[in-house]
C-alpha cells in the first residue's frame, strides 16, 4: 500500500550496470532509479548475464538477479531523498563499480523527470540496448524515451534459449 499508485519497473543486471525500464511510462534508465515518494514499487528483477544482487539498504532487502529467471521485490520510499543502491554479489571485475542511485521524489516532479526523459532521451531500440549490454561500467547514467516494454520479457527469455 501506499500514498501513491503503484510503479512497476524491471530491472536488469548486466555487466556491470543496472538497466532500469519502465514499462507502462516507456521509458528507461541507466544506474539510476527514479521514483515517486509513497508509491509502492513492483520491481521485477533478472539478470542478463551473470547472477548479481540488487540491494538498496535504506528501502528493503537484497533480492537476486539470475539469468533466465524472474525475482520479485516490492519497496516503497516514503521520503524523498537520494538513496545508494549497489550489486551485493561479486560478478567479475567491473563488480565494484555496479552501483546505482535512486531518487525519490514528489510526484510532481516524478511526473516532470517521465516527460522530459520523453523529450530528451534517445530511444531504447535494439541497437541502444546492445550498446548498453556490452559488459563495461556505464558513462553516465543515460535515460531512453520509446522504451519497449516487452524488453524485459525478452532478455528472460534469451537467457533460457541460451541455456539450452
Amino acid at each position: 500500500e501506499g500514498s501513491a499508485p503503484a510503479v512497476d519497473i524491471d530491472v536488469i543486471a548486466l555487466d556491470w550496470k543496472w538497466l532500469f525500464v519502465y514499462p507502462h511510462e516507456g521509458v528507461a534508465s541507466v544506474n539510476r532509479l527514479v521514483v515517486p515518494v509513497g508509491a509502492p514499487l513492483r520491481l521485477r528483477i533478472t539478470s542478463a548475464t551473470v547472477m548479481n544482487s540488487f540491494l538498496v539498504p535504506d528501502l528493503g532487502s537484497q533480492m537476486y538477479a539470475m539469468s533466465g529467471m524472474t525475482t520479485a521485490l516490492n519497496l516503497r520510499a516514503d521520503r524523498p531523498g537520494r538513496y545508494a543502491g549497489l550489486s551485493a554479489n561479486f560478478s567479475g571485475d567491473g563488480f565494484s563499480d555496479m552501483r546505482f542511485e535512486v531518487d525519490a521524489l514528489a510526484s510532481a516532479d516524478y511526473a516532470a523527470w517521465i516527460s522530459r526523459t520523453h523529450a530528451e532521451g534517445r530511444p531504447l531500440d535494439g541497437a541502444g540496448y546492445a550498446d548498453i549490454a556490452r559488459p563495461g561500467a556505464a558513462n553516465g547514467m543515460p535515460a531512453f524515451a520509446q522504451a519497449d516494454p516487452k524488453l524485459f520479457d525478452r532478455v528472460v527469455r534469451a537467457s533460457r534459449e541460451g541455456d539450452r
